[in-house]
């Protein structure tokens, strides 16, 4: 199985190779880092992970073309895995870079969590996973409700399709996108490579997953 883990030019990559890697031991699996639309097209299984800012991260899989290619790869029917922003890149846009066009692979925005008393934004920590009634397999596999799950953000994405919606946490006055699918795309909000050993088990359960 080839795995092609997107680079975007943050500073997380590392440590998310080194989870899918730990992930695929044992198993006939190979993480490659690129940014060649090429590679994308050939691998089996995408995965976008990302800290920092949304438009900068849309620069940088439009700076060589990854964009074309992942979205092909989604086309095609292939697994895809968004952490972070690999997640709020699947919308329309957000309100942290107004006029950078996300891929519009779902419809809606990704708006900033407000300040409120007895809570801090950025939203930072581990929070336990409210899943949905019919939640997507590999969350359902390896999470389950009540799960912990590390996140580190700002920003989190207001699906106009509430069935894509598939995990969600609370946070103060906030109920917070936790993680949204639909056929062959997956991505969560929560960083499965500071997640320990919960997110040890979701990746090895992307990993096992058809899509």
């Amino acid at each position: 199985m080839q795995v092609a883990l997107i680079d975007t030019g943050h500073a997380n990559l590392r440590s998310v190779l080194r989870a899918l890697e730990r992930a695929g031991e044992g198993e006939a699996v190979s993480v490659r880092t690129t940014h060649d639309p090429d590679e994308i097209r050939r691998a089996d299984k995408v995965v976008v992970p990302g800290q920092g800012a949304f438009g900068d991260c849309l620069t940088a899989l439009r700076a060589k073309g990854a964009d074309t290619a992942v979205l092909e790869h989604i086309r095609a029917g292939k697994p895809y895995l968004g952490i972070c922003l690999g997640l709020q890149a699947l919308f329309e846009g957000s309100d942290e870079s107004p006029q950078t066009a996300g891929l519009r692979v779902f419809s809606g925005r990704c708006e900033r969590l407000t300040v409120a008393p007895g809570i801090k934004i950025p939203h930072m920590g581990w929070n336990s996973l409210e899943l949905s009634a019919e939640p997507h397999p590999v969350l359902r596999e390896a999470a389950g409700s009540g799960s912990w799950f590390y996140f580190v953000h700002s920003y989190h994405a207001l699906p106009t399709d509430p069935g894509v919606l598939h995990a969600s946490v609370v946070h103060g006055p906030h109920r917070v996108t936790a993680a949204v699918a639909k056929d062959n795309v997956l991505a969560t909000q929560f960083h499965p490579e500071k997640s320990q050993a919960a997110g040890l088990r979701f990746l090895r359960a992307f990993l096992g997953w058809s899509g």
